[in-house]
């Protein structure tokens, strides 16, 4: 499935691209008046250049890149982030260091990536009560390790 994505772009940034015919996520750069150092532990909002105008009944999932994360301990904080379909101010990316050393981060880098998905919308509605499961209200490992 193909979903059109109109954009406007700053000067100096970079078209999202797809890196390979099978990748799901586009890559996303970031757009820099100056270079951004993030220190271990520290995160910085890492804009891009690039405002989108998405489709009703759709959203951009902003995600991490795996090599970085790998390499250098960068993830992108709000895991996966959304972009709203109403929203049209610039996409900036919230890069977090988990590593040991300073990243450094210029106009040109691929810093994320961002996939377009489909969104259900919930009708919530209250009850007295809920059905019971196996599971129950077990919370945060309730299923166990194995």
């Amino acid at each position: 499935m193909e979903v059109d994505i109109r954009f406007t772009a700053r000067p100096g940034s970079t078209v999202p691209a797809y890196q390979t015919p099978g990748a799901a996520g586009a890559d996303i750069c970031a757009c820099l008046d100056e270079r951004v150092t993030i220190g271990p532990g520290e995160r910085r909002l890492v804009p891009t250049g690039i405002s989108v105008e998405i489709p009703e009944g759709f959203e951009i999932q902003v995600r991490p890149r795996s090599g970085l994360a790998l390499k250098h301990g960068i993830t992108v904080l709000n895991s996966p982030g959304t972009i709203d379909s109403d929203y049209r101010g610039e996409i900036g990316i919230v890069l977090y260091n988990s590593g040991e050393s300073e990243f450094v981060v210029e106009t040109g880098d691929r810093i994320a990536q961002i996939v377009c998905a489909p969104v259900a919308r919930a009708a919530f509605a209250a009850s007295d009560s809920l059905s019971d499961t196996n599971r129950g209200a077990g919370g945060y490992g309730s299923t166990g390790k194995r």
